[in-house]
């Protein structure tokens, strides 16, 4: 009764179940490693902008090397180009220092926005697995043994050998669920926090740019 003989033997819809949680737990692994990549990447990159930032370099050339890198910038990099493009560009159309201001606003937090929403890209797929895995592989569980206890009704003298083999193989879609649920669900959390931190320094920075954008209009 080796794992593999248990799959071989199982009902075509438990083998249904089985390869479609198996296919499941393939895509949610190759997006966590996709994702965590992609969290680190961002951390780096934003740690780089704001040792860059707050060196007291010039910020037109800020400016101007997000724009010529702009494929390679970092999240608050480019949020940084937003707020200033649109500072620029109100400040030699308009004298109204608060609209000034709150436009560059607007324009930082849309870009916050998009930043966010692509950093948080699969993690909805990630917590979907996490939460249906389980009960996909219950079903395939019961629908099992459901068959098991059918085969004991054309069997004179039930015992523990007769059904143990359809229970085993049964049990056998739970724990792929289980396997496939697991990660998702310690990565998602994972990944979650990790975003929502990257979040809060973002806006942490949008505020502080304001601030200086206000003082240079004075």
């Amino acid at each position: 009764m080796s794992i593999l003989s248990l799959i071989a033997n199982a009902s075509v819809l438990v083998k249904l179940v089985m390869a479609l949680l198996a296919g499941v737990s393939f895509m949610s692994w190759y997006w966590i490693f996709r994702k965590w990549f992609a969290i680190r990447e961002a951390r780096k990159k934003t740690e780089q902008f704001e040792r860059d930032f707050w060196s007291g370099g010039d910020l037109n050339a800020l400016y101007q090397s997000a724009v010529n890198d702009r494929h390679h910038a970092g999240a608050m990099e480019r949020i940084f180009e937003a707020g200033y493009r649109e500072f620029t560009k109100l400040r030699s159309k308009s004298h109204d220092h608060g609209a000034i201001i709150d436009g560059a606003r607007r324009a930082m937090r849309a870009s916050y926005q998009r930043e966010v929403d692509d950093i948080e890209a699969h993690l909805a797929f990630l917590a979907s697995v996490g939460s249906v895995s389980p009960y996909v592989g219950l079903f395939g569980t019961v629908w099992g043994i459901m068959n098991a206890f059918r085969g004991l009704s054309s069997v004179g003298t039930a015992t523990l050998a007769h059904v143990a083999p359809g229970i085993a193989e049964a049990l056998v879609a739970t724990a792929i669920g289980l396997f496939a649920a697991i990660p998702a669900v310690v990565a998602y959390n994972r990944f979650a926090h990790d975003i929502d931190r990257l979040a809060i320094r973002f806006e942490s920075f949008m505020e502080e740019f304001s601030n200086i954008l206000q003082r240079t209009l004075r």
